[in-house]
């Protein structure tokens, strides 16, 4: 993964206000879609391919020629990411934010921190709500319902990469044990789909949680018994949340009888099969799915975790050596933001 640009590619204000309200306002819609669909998702034969792209025999014979060469069409190797361009703290009303680019592909995520009641089979613990908006700028098949379908796999994946009890520390988000708890909704909005939608999101939605804060409370109890919540007023009186373990998706399409990461949507057209697996940073698998309507061997499964350990490291390094150095920055870091 590349390091990060001196700067980064301003929208202009008539496409990203439209994205940006519905991304702040459209919480509570947001919540209710999730509550009708519930989390059952529709499995597609091929994720992703709402985008696809439609290439001739010669373009795809061109494109697998040059894998197996492990020369890819825009020169990378196999193993190689596109150059990515990451910001964080982008959009002001929200508890932490981040936009990613991965070549073509362009993702915002909004944290929001509200209070909620623990779950019963946990009652000491705070807990995660994942929804996935396809914008129909996106792609022209996002318009009207078109992207349900892509936004239901996609929550469907991130509620199970992150459902290893280590990936947050969730008992930091109790406030009171089966009574009060801190709700992190994490809203993922697509604005551009070019190819590998899962490993963007997950290194947005990372970035987001690391640049989440979460006001300080305390539990207040009268002679009565009765208890009352105080929030801190001070901004930098926060609970910032431990990202150490947090998983990066790690997307490997099967092209010929080699594997590429970080496909192209070209290269996505040229793939039948392909193996999406969570890794943390220090190189653990956390879960494994395949996509597409093709069949993986052992043997083709077995080499593609093995990258995917490799390559997820690597991608973990490089994404906290950028956080790490935007938040060295302080309030001296020039913002481009959003609607920039």
């Amino acid at each position: 993964m590349s390091e990060r640009r001196a700067t980064l590619r301003r929208l202009s204000c008539s496409n990203g206000a439209s994205h940006c309200s519905r991304l702040l306002e459209g919480t509570a819609a947001s919540r209710e879609r999730r509550k009708r669909k519930g989390l059952s998702a529709v499995r597609r034969e091929e994720a992703g391919s709402m985008a696809a792209v439609v290439l001739s025999e010669p373009e795809k014979l061109y494109i697998v020629h040059g894998v197996q060469e492990d020369l890819r069409v825009d020169g990378r190797g196999c193993e190689d990411y596109r150059c990515a361009e990451v910001e964080t703290d982008v959009v002001s009303n929200t508890s932490g934010s981040a936009r990613v680019k991965l070549g073509n592909t362009d993702i915002l995520v909004g944290v929001k921190a509200e209070m909620g009641t623990p779950k019963i089979e946990k009652p000491d613990e705070g807990y995660l709500e994942f929804c996935v908006d396809c914008s129909a700028n996106a792609t022209p098949e996002f318009e009207g319902r078109g992207g349900e379908e892509l936004g239901t796999e996609i929550t469907s994946t991130f509620y199970t990469v992150f459902s290893s009890e280590n990936s947050v520390d969730l008992k930091s988000l109790c406030i009171n044990p089966r009574e009060h708890c801190w709700v992190l909704y994490v809203d993922v909005l697509l604005l551009v789909c070019g190819g590998n939608l899962f490993d963007a999101i997950s290194i947005a939605v990372k970035a987001a949680l690391f640049n989440t804060r979460i006001p300080k409370v305390r539990v207040l109890e009268d002679e009565e018994g009765s208890k009352e919540i105080e929030l801190s007023d001070d901004p930098y009186d926060c609970i910032r949340l431990n990202v150490e373990n947090v998983p990066l998706i790690v997307t490997l399409s099967k092209i010929g009888y080699r594997h590429v990461v970080d496909a192209t949507l070209e290269e996505e057209a040229c793939s039948l099969a392909s193996l999406l697996v969570s890794v943390t940073s220090k190189g653990a698998l956390t879960s494994i799915k395949k996509v597409g309507r093709g069949s993986l061997d052992p043997e083709s499964i077995f080499e593609m975790m093995e990258t995917g350990k490799k390559v997820g490291k690597a991608l973990h390094v490089a994404l906290q050596k950028i956080l790490d150095e935007e938040e060295s920055l302080g309030t001296s870091r020039q913002k481009v933001g959003f609607l920039g």
